[in-house]
């Protein structure tokens, strides 16, 4: 298959996809070589970022995975148009507790309720159900959570790394009375 082809098939899986998906995965369907396809993804991403000519959409690797989205420069375009007058915004409880997850992660609800001092089981339905945070793990017979790709996702994060330095303004989770709570 020719570069143009490669860059072309590549499109239009990025096209289909309703998540991210991985270069090995592209490499497979199109029968070549993962180095290959990540070349491509990256020259078909700087190609989309040229400041000359802006276009409404980009190409980003979230956690290790590919997906075209909506621009950032027109962020309040899309979102005027999808949203439609509806809040889709979390509320402060919510986001509290979404940050308490996404920089202590794997967390109990007990240990989440320590650090903000108040009950969150129903903030934390309300995550899960929103799809940004997710069971990850199991101790002591409480389950952990932690952030989902979605999560990611809709911060424009590619990963947990490019989270804000905020951590050490946060108590250490052994410091935190109510493990497994």
């Amino acid at each position: 298959m020719t570069e143009v082809h490669t860059r072309g098939a590549i499109e239009a899986i990025l096209m289909v996809v309703d998540e991210p998906v991985a270069a090995a995965d592209i490499a497979a369907a199109l029968d070549a070589t993962v180095e290959t396809v990540t070349d491509a993804l990256v020259a078909l991403r700087d190609e989309y970022a040229d400041p000359d000519a802006p276009r409404g959409f980009e190409l980003r690797e979230v956690d290790g995975r590919w997906r075209v989205y909506s621009s950032r420069l027109y962020a309040d375009a899309v979102g005027a148009f999808v949203v439609e007058g509806q809040s889709a915004r979390l509320s402060q409880a919510a986001l509290e507790t979404l940050a308490v997850v996404a920089y202590r992660q794997p967390v109990t609800r007990g240990q989440v309720s320590q650090v903000r001092g108040v009950n969150v089981d129903s903030v934390m339905k309300t995550l899960s159900a929103r799809g940004l945070v997710t069971e990850v793990g199991e101790v002591g017979g409480a389950l952990q959570y932690g952030t989902t790709t979605e999560f990611l996702e809709r911060m424009g994060l590619a990963s947990l790394d490019d989270l804000p330095e905020l951590a050490p303004y946060l108590p250490d989770l052994a410091d935190v009375d109510g493990e497994g709570r």
